[in-house]
């Protein structure tokens, strides 16, 4: 009987086995029948298994305008309303009632927010958001508006704003919101411009970028001190608009100073956030903010400047430039990305070449420029930076295309600038040992080699009568086959055979008809003999190599 039970047992479990496989078969094969390829025909083959591909879905226009752009814009319209009904209605009403009333409108905005974001958070974010703007704005009203004045005292007023502003970094940092931040600031740096704009309001303004700043050092998020960047100087271009024709004397020479005390406190706020911790921010966005901020400061600081006094431009400029090279420096020490030590660079490069024009002019200038793109293009080699090298290039074509027909000087002016075009070039070229040539031809070579072709043309123009322009540009090219043949640069010899093209062409098409007999026999034979040495260099050449 024993026996008997212990066979029953095993069958018992065999069957339980069985039955266990059975299921787990069943539903492998529903899962793969999910997933299973769908069958391809092929015109004269069986059908193909092909796996069966799920386009993404395609966001709805329609859809992103509706829910995006239409809840900002209708919060922004909001709050611009109710900051227009503090302004001109709240006089009506008691002090309290003034306080009362604006707290307590943006405390309704603010929980119906939240009550909004317990079913759709960003909406419900966005309107709260609204709400702590509409709040900053009320304090900010109860000193600065007269209607609704209630604080009288500056101070006190700021350390509310300070305060205020410090509650908004604090609750949207809590979230983890980066909507009820961007919001917020938006909101209140923009409804502080719907009244007079004075030094309060840049002191304002001013408070909210460095709440602003907050956001970009600890949490590393881009669109809010972006857009505050944008909306801190914009506050200032219309306080300059607004005060920038008052009567000369000693209040305009004050808000010459309050104005650069204000313009040098943004960008210091401004270039500190970004450097402190500079590569755990995207490189679009560290150029993003580099660049904007250079052209906040050098705009509106050269606009002031200008109002009231032409020479302090240089100076002014030269700070800047100067301002942007210890950039630079710091950048390189705290290892930023390449690309933002570059742009720090080339913005001190070009800061200086448009300082020069504030102090000097004709011949001076050129020879400022010259200068200034030859230490540019110099400089790019030591800090391997492309981007400088590129600038002090353009800063020698702007040189070049300022060199006047009749300028005293021109002659030792375009000498200078073929040699600055060929030493930029030849500090940029990467060479390798043992090769006759460059080992890579680039863009840049092309570049330089096109200006030291023009600036050749335009030195021998200089000297030649004018009967003999043709004969000028051929002694030009023959200057730069010589130039090519010297550094073993293919770019400087093919830039000579354009200009040789050029000046057959018009030899042909104009001077065959035009020149007197004596210029046309000396203009031929100068032109053959030219030739014949540019070919026998090349022959030369051939055979060496070969």
């Amino acid at each position: 009987m024993s026996d008997e039970g212990d066979g029953q047992d095993l069958r018992d479990t065999v069957k339980r086995l069985e039955a266990t496989v059975a299921a787990l078969e069943s539903r492998l094969a529903t899962l793969e029948a999910r997933e299973a390829p769908r069958p391809v025909a092929l015109p004269g083959a069986a059908a193909i298994a092909a796996p069966v591909t799920v386009p993404e879905p395609r966001r709805d226009l329609e859809a992103h305008v509706g829910t995006y752009w239409l809840s900002r814009l209708g919060i922004v319209a909001l709050i611009i309303g109710i900051a227009y009904l503090i302004t001109y209605h709240f006089g009506e009403l008691g002090v309290l009632a003034r306080v009362g009333a604006g707290y307590l409108l943006s405390a309704g905005l603010g929980a119906f927010g939240l009550w909004l974001a317990r079913k759709h958070q960003l909406f419900g974010r966005i309107v709260f958001g609204g709400g702590l703007a509409l709040a900053y704005f009320v304090t900010y009203a109860l000193h600065f508006i007269p209607a609704v004045r209630v604080i009288d005292s500056e101070v006190l007023a700021l350390v509310l704003l300070a305060g205020f502003v410090v509650a908004i970094v604090t609750i949207a940092h809590r979230m983890q919101s980066e909507t009820v931040a961007g919001m917020a600031l938006f909101l209140g740096l923009h409804t502080g411009m719907l009244s007079d704009i004075t030094a309060f309001t840049l002191l304002s303004t001013t408070l909210l970028a460095a709440g602003a700043l907050f956001f970009l050092v600890r949490n590393r998020w881009v669109i809010v001190p972006l857009s505050s960047l944008v909306a801190v100087y914009s506050t200032h271009v219309v306080w300059a608009v607004r005060t920038g024709h008052m009567a000369p004397g000693a209040p305009e020479h004050d808000r010459l100073v309050l104005s650069m005390g204000f313009l040098s406190l943004y960008f210091l706020l401004f270039s500190v956030a970004l450097l402190v911790r500079p590569r755990d921010l995207p490189v679009r966005a560290s150029l993003a903010f580099t660049l904007l901020n250079w052209v906040g400061l050098t705009s509106l600081g050269a606009y002031e400047v200008s109002q009231e006094q032409d020479s302090g431009l240089f100076g002014f400029l030269l700070v800047v430039a100067l301002a942007h090279g210890a950039g630079a420096v710091v950048a390189r020490l705290q290892r930023a990305p390449v690309a933002l030590t570059h742009t720090y660079l080339a913005l001190t490069a070009v800061t200086l070449a448009l300082a020069m024009p504030a102090r000097y002019d004709d011949v001076a200038l050129v020879a400022a420029w010259t200068v200034t793109g030859l230490v540019a293009g110099l400089a790019a080699r030591g800090v391997e930076s492309p981007v400088l090298r590129g600038v002090g290039v353009l800063i020698l074509y702007v040189a070049l295309g300022a060199c006047e027909w009749e300028a005293p000087g021109r002659v030792t002016l375009l000498t200078g600038l073929v040699v600055a075009f060929v030493l930029v070039e030849r500090g940029g070229t990467v060479r390798v040992a043992g090769l006759p040539e460059p080992e890579a031809r680039t863009p840049f070579t092309a570049i330089c080699a096109v200006g030291t072709g023009l600036s050749l043309v335009a030195l021998v123009g200089a000297r030649m009568p004018e009967g003999l322009v043709t004969l000028g540009w051929v002694i030009a090219a023959f200057l730069l086959f010589g130039v090519g043949f010297a550094v073993r640069e293919r770019w400087y010899r093919l830039a000579a055979l354009a200009v040789l093209g050029l000046a057959l062409g018009r030899l042909v098409l104009v001077d065959v008809a035009k020149l007197p007999p004596d210029q046309r026999v000396l203009t031929f034979i100068l032109l053959g003999v030219m030739l014949l040495l540019v070919s026998y260099t090349y022959t030369r050449l051939r055979d060496r190599r070969g």
